[in-house]
């Protein structure tokens, strides 16, 4: 695969990541898992108990094992053809998929802030 296929592949792969990652940690359809994910996290007996449940409610951790999963499934290598395009691969969509997930949340951010001052200014104007 070319430079600019792997660039690309790199760019298109992180999406799919950075959705599930933010679906799983903080979409309504699963808040329910989520919660009890929480409370084992912080309640768990064992150290390895609340790290495990951690990286449900963290999409930084989450991301990590989608990518582990995408990489299984897609044999995407970059700039290497061997393990280490693996490892490269998988930090790189790591780094990208979360970039896409901050943007995220700041444009939601401020669609709820615009929301919010709408409101207000619809009780002071009715």
């Amino acid at each position: 695969m070319t430079i600019n296929m792997q660039i690309f592949w790199l760019f298109i792969l992180a999406i799919p990541i950075a959705c599930i990652a933010w679906t799983v940690t903080h979409e309504e359809v699963f808040r329910e898992p989520r919660e009890f994910c929480i409370n084992k996290s912080l309640h768990g007996k064992t150290l390895l108990e609340r790290k495990f449940f951690y990286l449900f409610t963290c999409e930084y951790c989450f991301s990590h094992y989608i990518t582990i999963l995408f990489l299984f499934f897609t044999g995407y290598k970059l700039l290497l053809n061997d393990w280490r395009g693996y490892i490269i691969a998988g930090f790189s969509l790591v780094w990208i998929s979360n970039i896409y997930m901050s943007l995220f949340a700041f444009i939601r951010q401020d669609i709820t802030k615009g929301n919010a001052e709408i409101k207000i200014l619809r009780k002071k104007s009715g």
